[in-house]
């Protein structure tokens, strides 16, 4: 079976606080009855669009294919062992509707009591049109646990401002001197925003979320979050509202109390790593928004033919943002078009996107950190600046 590129449909989740409106990543989704609050790109529910797994499941997909597809990393059996062991940046300029389990809002349905390792990256758009709820993820110590029935896993995040109008703003982590009984206090009068820090969200901006990080989305802007493969939250606060039959959804408190971090929280904005800039006739940028064990992720804005050498440790998903143009692989090739989520397998010897308007996309993969920090010193840049954007 010869290695190619394939491309993965979305599923449309309805949210009390989505949008009616996807566009314009999605224009033919414009004027929904009903609000639509994210687009999950790689859940494993998800179906093939192309290629040799057309219309098999993710999951199907996953395990079916070649292992050197997956990558040596993920072993022949499709699961993941240890996170963090894929090198990354082959390409990237450095070369050598969802219902819950009760007590939680937890996987979607396509997550079943089976090891979700099968896949490791979620990869999602979010389309805000009004405040999320305050919530904060476990993480995997606490997940095993207490969460076994809804994948065992915890869940770190990080969000790419692909969109924002002015006045958008995100909360991300308690304020210095916020500890249990003052967070207790501001729950009981609805005061919980003002102990936050807040974050005024602006196009190309990113955030870090370990588990365990209190937060909340504001509406004016789409997001895409990519995180471990987990849709574990405990709600903390949901600004009064009540779902379709009058009811308002539940919270999880005392869940979120258990695993919240109060205090400092690493976190937050993060300053992302500009890894090569050229201007003139063949304008292109890459950076690195963010790496840790479960995820890297980079921004990649070209105008011409843009090479994607395969890394044979791991597969690599690439996002595209805006933009169209052709996805070519040896003897065959296919249209790309914004909002698209194309999986390239490790064993694949190269792809190439030939853009016919400015291309923006985010690329995705499962990083080795050690490589992945020498990689970035042997690039020149320093272990502080290093820091701010590669979290253990």
């Amino acid at each position: 079976m010869k290695p190619e590129p394939f491309r993965i449909d979305p599923m449309f989740s309805d949210r009390i606080w989505g949008s009616h409106s996807l566009a314009p990543l999605f224009p033919n989704k414009a004027n929904l009855l009903e609000p639509i609050g994210e687009a999950w790109l790689t859940g494993l529910d998800c179906r093939i669009a192309t290629g040799t797994f057309e219309g098999k499941t993710l999951r199907e997909a996953w395990r079916q294919m070649p292992p050197e597809w997956r990558g040596t990393f993920f072993g022949s059996s499709g699961s993941s062992g240890s996170v963090g062991s894929g090198s990354g940046f082959r390409g990237s300029g450095l070369q050598p509707r969802h219902k819950g389990h009760a007590g939680a809002r937890a996987l979607a349905p396509e997550a079943t009591e089976e090891p979700i390792d099968d896949f490791p990256l979620l990869v999602k758009f979010i389309f805000p049109n009004d405040k999320l709820s305050v919530q904060v993820h476990p993480d995997d110590a606490y997940a095993s646990v207490h969460e076994k029935a809804a994948g065992g896993r915890g869940k770190t995040e990080m969000w790419h401002a692909v969109s924002a109008e002015p006045g958008a703003q995100v909360l991300v982590g308690l304020k210095p001197g916020v500890d249990k009984e003052r967070f207790l206090e501001g729950l009981a009068p609805h005061a919980l925003e003002s102990l936050f820090q807040p974050h005024a969200v602006h196009p190309g901006d990113t955030f870090f979320l370990p588990a365990g990080t209190p937060h909340t989305i504001g509406p004016k802007m789409i997001l895409c979050e990519v995180q471990q493969y987990s849709d574990l939250t405990y709600r903390v606060y949901d600004y009064g509202r009540v779902d379709a039959h009058g009811k308002p959804r539940e919270l999880h408190i005392e869940k979120a109390l258990e695993v919240m971090h109060f205090g400092y929280t690493k976190g937050g904005k993060i300053a992302p790593l500009t890894l090569e800039s050229a201007q003139g006739k063949s304008e292109r940028k890459i950076t690195l928004l963010c790496a840790c064990p479960y995820f890297a992720a980079e921004r990649l804005e070209f105008s011409e033919r843009r090479e994607f050498p395969a890394d044979p440790e791991h597969f690599q998903l690439l996002v595209i943002l805006n933009g169209r143009g052709n996805l070519g692989w040896p003897n065959s090739a296919a249209r790309y078009n914004p909002g698209e989520c194309w999986l390239l397998p490790a064993s694949l010897d190269l792809a190439a996107l030939h853009p016919l308007q400015p291309t923006t996309l985010l690329r995705t993969y499962v990083p080795n950190l050690p490589t992945l920090r020498q990689h970035l010193h042997d690039a020149g840049l320093s272990a502080n600046a290093i820091s701010h954007s590669v979290f253990p």
